[in-house]
């Protein structure tokens, strides 16, 4: 009997957030007396997938099919249940991602299981089996208690601190049954962002708004980033006036994050916007207009013209370095 946990891969790497989700599985592990299991399917560097046992985990199982290179919730969730059946596990770690909340959801329908989307803590196993969890976008939590045997945790960015340690990952072939009903769709060609950095996977994300006064007013704002090594985002009236592209927009109709650290830069901080931000473990805004919603939601702030302000934060980081 083991904790499985579903990490996802991107170019032969186990993701950051993945590697969280280990940390956390490992975490759980301890708590119910098992070990941690990780199930990886595609292509994967050995190196990598050794890496989950800096976190915790003690075995991999590898599912290396080309048929399973291309994400396809259908397909990774029949494979998921089949490696739960065979490792007997009874709970199940997934970071949460658009792939991931949809390989949980089909999963939970054929295991029969309990599913706890947007966890944000270890779970309480002394009178039962009960999870802290995120709800309304972020701005209230709630406590679940999960009855079923098999039980599914989506857990969020930064819920438990992945400390690395020492330790290698035993890894073994992992050969499912694939299902020709799961390939009915097929990925016909991929588009990835040109970015450097994922904004779900950053640590740092720096974000402009229509503070930031046109498409060719970024420069100081790369720059900032750059000196950071961060991610760029944007808000989406920014977006939308195709100032920077679609893929940075961050808020509720965009994409989600939850770094270490989230800057913003002119965005007056609409409730939109925060319910894509407020998982960020500490918020700064930067806006010229001390009255700008984001200051409440702030851990810093700084009020001042941003295209002072960030030359100036830019020179203290490389001097810093």
């Amino acid at each position: 009997m083991s904790v499985l946990i579903f990490v996802e891969l991107d170019n032969g790497s186990v993701k950051k957030t993945s590697l969280e989700a280990v940390a956390y599985g490992a975490e759980v592990a301890k708590l119910t007396g098992t070990t941690a299991t990780v199930l990886a399917l595609g292509a994967a560097e050995t190196s990598a997938l050794e890496q989950t046992g800096n976190f915790g985990a003690t075995k991999v199982l590898h599912v290396s099919d080309e048929k399973l290179s291309h994400e396809n919730s259908l397909a990774y969730a029949d494979v998921l249940a089949q490696a739960v059946q065979q490792e007997n596990s009874k709970v199940i770690i997934i970071s949460k991602s658009g792939l991931g909340d949809a390989v949980a959801a089909r999963a939970s329908a054929k295991l029969k299981a309990g599913i706890v989307s947007g966890v944000t803590e270890l779970p309480v196993i002394d009178n039962g089996f009960s999870v802290k969890r995120s709800i309304y976008t972020g701005k209230a939590f709630s406590t679940v208690e999960v009855k079923s045997d098999i039980k599914i945790l989506v857990v969020k960015k930064n819920a438990i601190e992945a400390l690395e340690g020492t330790g290698i990952a035993k890894i073994e072939s992992f050969t499912p049954t694939l299902r020709d009903s799961d390939f009915l769709a097929s990925v016909g060609q991929i588009e990835k962002a040109s970015s450097e950095l994922s904004l779900t996977e950053a640590d740092i994300i720096v974000s402009g708004g229509r503070g930031m006064k046109g498409p060719d007013n970024w420069q100081p704002l790369l720059d900032f980033a750059h000196a950071l090594g961060a991610a760029t985002g944007c808000s989406k009236p920014v977006s939308d006036l195709d100032w920077r592209p679609h893929h940075e927009h961050i808020g509720q109709t965009g994409i989600k994050v939850a770094p270490n650290l989230y800057i913003a830069c002119g965005i007056s901080g609409a409730i939109q916007h925060l319910a894509g931000v407020n998982g960020s473990k500490y918020i700064v805004v930067i806006n010229k207009d001390p009255e700008a919603p984001f200051f409440k939601a702030a851990d810093y702030g700084i009020v001042g013209d941003i295209f002072d302000v960030l030359p100036k934060l830019t020179k203290a980081v490389q001097d810093l370095k």
